[in-house]
């Protein structure tokens, strides 16, 4: 296996725009949000399990994962969560080895948006990096992309791990609370070291 760096962040922190500038300097980036959407698309391997256990609704006639509707039901049903992560969690495990063992760049990104949650992924990581900004920040980011409401992005981040706990958990951070330019800076610098770390096993 090649060495590993887990890359991870709460909502809105910027971990899809460091996972990019990674990808731009040849890293082979592993995404396991990426993995789920693939998973839940039209003819994806959960369709046919989602549809069985629960039902035709959740499903579009196109014969995707109807998003917005399973969102609401999860939010609103501990028990109705797990039984969606039981079946996608050990796909998403099975596809993202597999994308792992496969890659051939010095390292790989291993980005989770839970990775501090679940033991499982940060175990398989040689370093864990956190993509951090402020709570407001974060807030302010989500309701800009996504137009949601304030609140239900407050619901989002009650269900992750707090920022404390996160950079507690962390072996690098990268501040993403300035601009573009900053971020990449950030992320060049970091490139450097795991090119280092990678070479030497550290």
């Amino acid at each position: 296996m090649p060495y590993i760096v887990g890359l991870t962040g709460g909502i809105g922190s910027g971990k899809s725009s460091a996972a990019q500038l990674f990808e731009g300097l040849g890293i082979t980036v592993v995404d396991t949000d990426a993995i789920a959407h693939s998973l839940t698309a039209p003819g994806g391997a959960a369709i046919k399990p989602i549809r069985a256990a629960f039902g035709v609704d959740f499903v579009t006639e196109a014969g995707a994962l109807a998003r917005p509707r399973m969102r609401d039901l999860v939010f609103a049903d501990a028990e109705k969560k797990r039984q969606l992560e039981a079946i996608l969690h050990p796909l998403i495990r099975e596809r993202s080895t597999e994308m792992v063992r496969a890659a051939r760049s010095p390292y790989v990104i291993l980005a989770v948006p839970l990775l501090i949650e679940s033991g499982n992924y940060a175990n398989r990581c040689q370093r864990i990096l956190v993509v951090d900004c402020p709570e407001e920040l974060q807030l302010e980011r989500v309701v800009a992309r996504n137009g949601i409401a304030a609140a239900q992005v407050r619901a989002i981040m009650a269900t992750q791990v707090s920022r404390e706990t996160r950079l507690a958990a962390a072996d690098d951070v990268i501040d993403n609370s300035r601009d573009l330019e900053h971020l990449r800076h950030e992320v060049e610098a970091l490139h450097l070291r795991y090119l280092q770390f990678a070479a030497t096993g550290e």
